[in-house]
């Protein structure tokens, strides 16, 4: 006796609007892609956005004649649009779309959606601005894409990289959590998908992608800017209202520090202030008496023992003597990172500075140093798992 096992389904939609021209060959194209090398189960989806030619009657005659293939009509035109109503109503595992030119290699494809359907990420991004993509487009729509990009990393802090290349994919849960927030219905729509993601600590992967551009494309450049600057703008009011609230993954919502680090931290920057303030003080009495290079060592030195002593105590929760000296000597470790970080300020800076522009430079070195010491001391100095002698 045989059983069925049901693989994972992918949804794929293509949004088209007033595509007679090209739609046959791309669905074809994809079709005979995903038939022959895609190893999961796949659904295609031709989202016509209120079509005004033959692209409604050819979707309907493609999802006639091909396996797989289903035609969806809208009465509005958008991509947003689309892409809500078809992955608002699926029923497969991974949602996503391309663009009905095809201009993304299709061999990206699996690439995209594996980390999705493993359930390693929550949405997945082709990107076209990698130092491994290829891309052929002209200088017009690349100063565009790249000065969008830089917009939304300088304004919004958005850390993906392509907000715009049409090649997406979303798991399913993920994108039915998230559309009641999206507003947009148009071309905005990925970003603010994509920056609403973000913001609620979800996993986006990006997979650099050969991308060749289509010149007959119906995109109105201009107007999609526009667009997407008044999006922007919205998205940003919307933020600082603190307004859009999701459900998360489980994952996200429960993380917590590692174990016994919430209550470390603050110990460990009490110690670190009541050092820090010693060392400038030391500092700045050794630096009338003798060179700035030694005055910070011997200062760095002295306080660097005063400091491991009281993180063993105090922040690490270390009694007794036993492994004291050893704490001690590693504790050094951590003393030469600051004297190098230290030391290498102090000597960039031009002769003759004031001794106030010293103590600066010490501060933010110390301050770099600090989170190295930490790191040291909690995984490696005062790691529980060490047997001590």
């Amino acid at each position: 006796m045989h059983t069925t096992v049901k693989t994972r389904l992918v949804e794929v939609v293509v949004p088209v609007y007033n595509e007679q021209r090209a739609l046959r060959d791309s669905i074809g194209r994809l079709h005979a892609y995903l038939s022959g090398t895609f190893p999961y189960d796949y659904r295609i989806t031709i989202a016509d956005n209120a079509s005004t030619d033959n692209t409604w009657q050819l979707a309907t005659e493609l999802a006639a004649e091909l396996p797989h293939v289903r035609a969806v009509h809208l009465d509005g035109k958008g991509r947003g649009r689309a892409l809500r109503q078809v992955w608002s109503d699926s029923d497969a595992d991974v949602v996503s779309y391309m663009d009905v030119d095809l201009s993304t290699d299709l061999d990206a494809f699996l690439p995209l959606v594996a980390p999705l359907l493993s359930g390693h990420s929550d949405l997945a991004i082709g990107t076209r601005l990698a130092r491994s993509s290829r891309v052929v487009r002209g200088p017009k729509r690349e100063l565009i894409s790249r000065s969008y990009n830089l917009l939304l990393h300088s304004v919004m802090g958005a850390k993906f990289s392509d907000a715009q290349c049409g090649f997406k994919a979303v798991r399913t849960e993920i994108a039915q959590a998230l559309l009641p927030a999206v507003e947009d219905e148009q071309w905005f729509f990925d970003t603010e998908l994509l920056l609403l993601a973000e913001r609620h600590g979800l996993r986006i992967h990006e997979v650099p992608v050969d991308w060749v551009d289509d010149p007959d494309s119906r995109v109105d450049v201009f107007q999609t800017v526009m667009d997407d600057l008044r999006g922007l703008v919205r998205v940003t009011r919307k933020t600082l209202s603190g307004a859009a609230r999701i459900p998360v993954p489980a994952r996200v919502s429960q993380a917590r520090l590692p174990r016994g680090m919430a209550a470390q931290l603050p110990r460990f920057a009490v110690v670190g202030v009541v050092s820090t303030l010693a060392y400038l003080l030391l500092f700045s009495g050794l630096r009338q008496a003798i060179p700035v290079l030694a005055a910070n060592a011997i200062a760095l030195l002295v306080t660097a023992v005063a400091n491991t002593a009281a993180n063993r105590r105090f922040t690490f929760g270390v009694t007794g003597s036993a492994g004291a000296m050893r704490h001690q000597f590693e504790g050094l470790i951590a003393f030469l990172v600051g004297l190098a970080l230290t030391s290498g300020g102090l000597a960039l800076l031009p002769d003759g500075v004031s001794h106030g522009a010293e103590l600066v430079a010490v501060v933010v070195a110390n301050a770099l140093a600090t989170l190295v010491r930490f790191l040291l001391l909690r995984v490696w100095v005062f790691n529980p798992r060490r047997s001590t002698s």
